[in-house]
C-alpha cells in the first residue's frame, strides 16, 4: 500500500500533501478513520469476523490478557464467515451430531461433503475462536480429517484449489530451484548435492518433487528433519515416541534407507492425523492445507520454507515477502531469484 501512496504522488505531484513529511500521511489518517468506523458498524450487525476479536467476545474461563486477538494473515478470504440464512448454533450442532455416524457408513461421500460444506462457519467460528487441542477437535470433527475434505476447506477458506495448485507449481518452479541449488556453495551448497543425488539415479515425479522441498528446507537455512523424520519400521517404540513429540512434521516408516516408504503420515501436536499417503509431496501438500483448516501458526523452525510455499508456490499474498524467503539481495544468484519470484 505505501509504494502505491509514493508512486501515485512520484507520477501526480499535484496530489502531495502540503506540509506533510511523506506526501500522504493525511490519507493514511482518513483511511484508517474510515476502516475503524466500518469496523464499528459491522460490529453492531454482528458480523463474526468482526466481533471474534473483540475482547468483549472472549471464550468463557479465558482472561483478557491470554485471549490472544485473531486476524486472517495468509490471504483466508472466509476467515470467520457468517452462519447460513436461518441457521443457528443449535441447527449447526445437531448437524454436527449427525456426521458423527455419517462419516462411519461407506459410500456416504456426498452427504458427508454437503453436512460439512454447511457446517462450515460453525466449525471456523469454533476454531478461530476456541483454538481447541488437534486431539479435541478431531474428536468432533472427524470427516475433516479426510483428503477430500481437506481440499475442500482450504478452498472454502482460500477459494484456491490447494493439492493441484501446490503440486503442479511445485513442477512448475522446480528447475529454477535446482539451478539455484546447484550454485549455492560451502555447506549448504554440500548438503544441497547430496539431496539432489538421488534425482541422477531415479527419474520419477514424486522423487522430483520429494528433492525440491527437502532443497528448498536446506536453502533457506532450515533443516528439512523438522519438517520430515524418517523410521525404520522395526523401531516401533522410537516412531511413537518421535510422534508424540512432534508438533507440525511429516513422518516416513520403511524397512531399509533404501526402500520405498511403507507408510507416510502427517503428525500434529503429538497425534497422527493422516496416514497412508502416497508420497511426500503429497503429504506436504495435505499438511498446508491442515494449518489453515485448524489456523494453526507454521512452526518457527520452519517458517520461511512455509512462506516460500504459501506465497511462491501457491501464490497467496506473494506480493510481501519476507528478506530471507527473497534468498537475500546479497545471494551471488540474485538475478536467478527474481525470475524465480517475479517470472
Amino acid at each position: 500500500m505505501k509504494s502505491v501512496r509514493n508512486m501515485i504522488i512520484t507520477k501526480h505531484p499535484c496530489l502531495t500533501e502540503r506540509g506533510s513529511v511523506t506526501g500522504y500521511a493525511g490519507w493514511k489518517a482518513s483511511l484508517k478513520n474510515k476502516l475503524a468506523i466500518y469496523r464499528t458498524h459491522l460490529r453492531k450487525l454482528g458480523c463474526p469476523e468482526v466481533t471474534v476479536n473483540s475482547l468483549k467476545h472472549k471464550p468463557e474461563g479465558k482472561s483478557s490478557a491470554a485471549f490472544a486477538i485473531k486476524k486472517p494473515r495468509r490471504s483466508e478470504v472466509n476467515y470467520c464467515p457468517p452462519y447460513p440464512t436461518g441457521e443457528s448454533d443449535e441447527s449447526l450442532e445437531s448437524l454436527r451430531l449427525e456426521l458423527l455416524s455419517d462419516v462411519k457408513k461407506k459410500n456416504n461421500r456426498e452427504v458427508v461433503r454437503v453436512k460439512m460444506e454447511k457446517t462450515f462457519a460453525y466449525r471456523r467460528y469454533e476454531v478461530v475462536r476456541n483454538t481447541p487441542m488437534v486431539e479435541d477437535f478431531k474428536t468432533r470433527w472427524p470427516a475433516l480429517f479426510d483428503v477430500p475434505e481437506i481440499n475442500a476447506e482450504f478452498k472454502r477458506i482460500t477459494t484456491v484449489p490447494m493439492q493441484s495448485r501446490f503440486l503442479s507449481q511445485l513442477d512448475v518452479h522446480a528447475d529454477k530451484l535446482f539451478e539455484l541449488f546447484k550454485k549455492r556453495g560451502g555447506q549448504i551448497g554440500k548438503r544441497l548435492q547430496s539431496i539432489m543425488v538421488p534425482m541422477a539415479q531415479d527419474d520419477d515425479i514424486d522423487l522430483r518433487r520429494e528433492c525440491t522441498i527437502k532443497g528448498l528446507c536446506v536453502y533457506l537455512n532450515e533443516d528439512p528433519e523438522n519438517l520430515v523424520k524418517e523410521h525404520m519400521a522395526a523401531d516401533e517404540a522410537r516412531i511413537q515416541e518421535a510422534i508424540e513429540e512432534t508438533t507440525v512434521g511429516i513422518y516416513v516408516i520403511k524397512q531399509n534407507a533404501s526402500d520405498k516408504p511403507e507408510d507416510i503420515g502427517i503428525v500434529l501436536e503429538g497425534q497422527t492425523v493422516l496416514q497412508d499417503l502416497d508420497n511426500l509431496a503429497f503429504a506436504a501438500a495435505m499438511l498446508f492445507g491442515l494449518l489453515y483448516a485448524l489456523n494453526l501458526n507454521y512452526p518457527a523452525e520452519l517458517k520461511y520454507t512455509f512462506e516460500v510455499l504459501q506465497k511462491i508456490v501457491m501464490k497467496l499474498e506473494g506480493n510481501t515477502l519476507s528478506k530471507k524467503a527473497q534468498f537475500s539481495k546479497t545471494d551471488s544468484v540474485s538475478e536467478l531469484f527474481e525470475q524465480f519470484v517475479h517470472g
